[in-house]
């Protein structure tokens, strides 16, 4: 499960694709309505939230807006709780560059025609629901 702290701008189809439909599963999970991935540290973030439904549905907004400026047609209605992308929960500058860096390699792996991401060296904006934070890699990371 990768739930991408990067703004979905930057995912190519697949990855966009894969976000929203391993956030779903997260939103499941956090709503108590699976048994597998109870324990994913990637959940940690949204299960520390105020209210984790909500983050994830924030979470799950972000990425459909962004199929939306594609013209991808994801179903909001399958979002339990909307959230607001309102910066609400924090993410490190170490995490995003970790991140960035994955990202990179994924795409000149899967995806070398992808455009969306700036060149080597510039730094990639967070998920709206994130606020930034100067910080090495994230606890939950399992890098």
């Amino acid at each position: 499960m990768r739930l991408w702290s990067l703004h979905p701008r930057y995912l190519d189809r697949m990855a966009l694709v894969a976000c929203w439909r391993e956030a779903l599963l997260a939103q499941k999970v956090l709503a108590g309505l699976t048994k597998g991935y109870t324990k994913h540290p990637q959940l940690e973030r949204f299960r520390e939230s105020e209210n984790p439904e909500a983050s994830i549905g924030a979470f799950l907004t972000g990425i459909a807006l962004e199929a939306d400026s594609r013209g991808y047609t994801f179903n909001y209605s399958k979002i339990h709780v909307p959230g607001h992308l309102d910066g609400a929960l924090s993410v490190t500058t170490g995490q995003l560059a970790y991140e960035a860096e994955h990202l990179r390699r994924k795409v000149r792996e899967c995806a070398p025609q992808w455009q969306g991401l700036p060149p080597e060296g510039n730094p990639l904006e967070s998920h709206p629901l994130f606020r930034v934070q100067e910080g090495h890699l994230e606890s939950w990371e399992r890098a």
